[in-house]
């Protein structure tokens, strides 16, 4: 019963769809660009600071069990 609502549904999907990816404003290559930078820049920080982090923690336990 419920296939014929079904078959109806799925172009309107679509046609939706299409309406809302025309409506998309999509970055510039420079943005682009200087966005990734800035996620790779941000992302060797952080790794970075938690190694120095880790060490510190596996350095104090060490020191802790050691006594």
């Amino acid at each position: 019963m419920g296939d014929s609502a079904e078959k109806k549904a799925v172009p309107g999907f679509f046609k939706g769809v299409k309406t809302e990816f025309k409506k998309i404003i999509w970055p510039d290559r420079n943005s682009t660009i200087r966005q990734s930078v800035a996620v790779v820049a941000i992302s060797v920080v952080v790794g970075v600071l938690i190694a120095i982090i880790d060490y510190v923690a596996k350095y104090g336990v060490n020191f802790i069990t050691s006594i």
